[in-house]
């Protein structure tokens, strides 16, 4: 049987590549879990449903989208969009339509309430995304990685 011990075992993954991807995996494992917190909390919202609300709401289609448009710009697999979206749709935040010159292609349309939902819900989620991130920097690995989000964001700043 191993020993265990008190101390925490250090991980070296073999490339520069597994290491950088595994510390983007983690970061955004606890980036998601600080929004999912905040906007359920705050807006009973999950992050999956206000990533697809803001893609409906900043698209330069008039706030709808085909639902695998959606599916790619979340990322969520299409059966998982389906039901995404019938949560939003129960929820009043969108609506879904047939395309009138192809019935197989599905459409959602975000409300006049889903607008107003995730312009309340981005305050949260910007304002959580900038504390979380900048809450971590004692991991070296996540730290570079946020540096490097930061200075390839700066020149667009957030509005």
């Amino acid at each position: 049987m191993p020993q265990v011990t008190g101390r925490v075992p250090r991980i070296e993954l073999p490339s520069d590549l597994e290491r950088r991807w595994q510390a983007l995996r983690r970061l955004e494992a606890v980036v998601q879990e600080a929004l999912d917190r905040a906007l359920q909390n705050e807006h009973g919202l999950s992050v999956s449903e206000y990533t697809a609300l803001a893609a409906l709401a900043y698209s330069d289609d008039g706030g709808h989208l085909r639902q695998q448009v959606l599916a790619d710009a979340i990322p969520l697999q299409q059966s998982s969009v389906s039901r995404l979206v019938a949560r939003l749709e129960r929820m009043g935040l969108t609506e879904r339509f047939h395309c009138p010159t192809d019935r197989r292609g599905v459409y959602t349309q975000i409300t006049d309430r889903g607008r107003e939902v995730v312009t309340a819900a981005r305050a949260t989620y910007v304002n959580v995304l900038e504390q979380t991130l900048a809450g971590i920097s004692g991991d070296r690995e996540l730290a570079a990685l946020i540096e490097q989000l930061h200075r390839e964001a700066s020149p667009h700043g957030v509005t």
